[in-house]
């Protein structure tokens, strides 16, 4: 895949229903000749959507809110903890850089990008959440996967099991479906119940849910021990 210095792009739909970038500023083709085995056409993009609006209050209090939670943890300040994850984000964006502070020129999706690479070192290294977890972002799909991964409950992070979104129906058997077609949540077996108690709907009001799921990959699925029929 091409991994190009980070530059902006349009994006436009054709009439016979395909998607298209168009750079802002032309890529090198001696890079592109390089990168792409000497052709100029076909080279593999990285790309994301960015949501162009500034990073929001509520991003900056859960951001800081985490940075509190691994400092009791781990013991160092959360401005330490706030450096080390700012200077990541740096690395990782090839030098694009992050700020959260009043003012910031950085967009929601820059914020996004910093605070689920937060989530993913929680998550990591099973970092004890207080002040942040009634902020954690429970309908992004980023949040539900990692809870899924490491089977912690969405809406209370006690131990979970993987929730079954779509209904699959008396009498199947489970182990003879392809869950990849299916849509989960990572639910204890409390609010398991609960969901099912009141309905999807009552339920993702309670907790602020995003209650279509997420959809998982085989390696995932097995993983996390859902047995069943999978394509080689």
């Amino acid at each position: 895949m091409f991994h190009s210095n980070l530059g902006s792009a349009k994006g436009y739909w054709t009439k016979q229903g395909n998607y298209y970038l168009v750079p802002d500023v032309a890529p090198n083709k001696d890079r592109l000749l390089t990168v792409n085995h000497g052709r100029l056409n076909g080279a593999q993009i990285e790309w994301r959507l960015v949501d162009p609006r500034r990073a929001t209050p509520k991003q900056r209090a859960l951001f800081w809110a985490l940075m509190v939670d691994i400092s009791n943890w781990n013991g160092y300040s959360a401005e330490d903890m706030h450096d080390y994850f700012e200077d990541r984000f740096i690395y990782l964006h090839e030098g694009h850089t992050v700020s959260l502070a009043d003012g910031t020129e950085s967009t929601v999706t820059d914020a996004k990008e910093l605070i689920d690479d937060v989530i993913d070192y929680i998550f990591e290294f099973r970092v004890p959440v207080q002040k942040g977890y009634e902020l954690l972002p429970r309908q992004e799909e980023h949040y539900q996967y990692q809870c899924l991964r490491h089977r912690m409950c969405v809406v209370c992070g006690q131990k979970a099991d993987a929730h079954h979104i779509d209904e699959i129906g008396m009498g199947r058997n489970r182990n003879k479906l392809d869950h990849t077609k299916f849509h989960f949540m990572a639910l204890c077996r409390v609010h398991h119940t609960e969901a099912h108690k009141i309905g999807p709907v009552e339920f993702g009001k309670k907790y602020h849910l995003d209650m279509r799921g997420i959809k998982l990959d085989k390696e995932t699925l097995q993983k996390i021990g859902v047995k069943g029929h999978y394509d080689n």
